[in-house]
């Protein structure tokens, strides 16, 4: 099994194509218990005209996809920025072991800055989560992309 930052340098690496695409740098990956990349995606809601066509939505989907099963018991999702309620959501009903994040997002992030939405005792599964991977990668990406597109006066 290699390392959450070999993992989190992958979503990085799909964070670069959503910016590259003029979306928001967020990338990520599914990850099953062997230790294997199952999925990969990168935020898409411009492109697809999709509100819920976030990173984390479509790893999921496609590691579904592959297993032939929305359960992805024993998989982990590495995710470039702190999911929004969403994404949250998605990680608990996927039944994903564990999901593990780069950067915190103070404005919408469900997982430590807005809420612990995920520590909620209604929920009857709980997903391990592993905040603050390779984060100032994530930072620098994410204030470069609304840097060039907000400049300032």
């Amino acid at each position: 099994m290699r390392s959450d930052e070999y993992y989190m340098h992958r979503a990085l690496d799909q964070a670069h194509l959503a910016a590259g695409a003029g979306e928001v740098p967020v990338g990520a990956v599914v990850v099953d218990a062997a230790g294997d990349i199952m999925a990969a995606a990168h935020n898409a809601p411009l492109a697809e005209c999709d509100p819920c066509a976030h990173a984390e939505v479509a790893a999921l989907r496609a590691a579904g996809r592959a297993l032939g099963n929305y359960r992805l018991d024993g998989c982990t999702l590495y995710v470039t920025l702190e999911p929004c309620m969403m994404c949250a959501g998605a990680a608990v009903n996927a039944r994903l072991a564990r999901l593990v994040y780069a950067a915190a997002e103070p404005r919408t992030g469900m997982l430590e800055s807005r809420a612990n939405l995920l520590a909620q005792p209604w929920f009857n599964h709980r997903v391990a989560v592993t905040p603050g991977v390779l984060a100032p990668a994530s930072k620098r990406l994410l204030k470069q992309f609304f840097a060039a597109r907000r400049p300032v006066a």
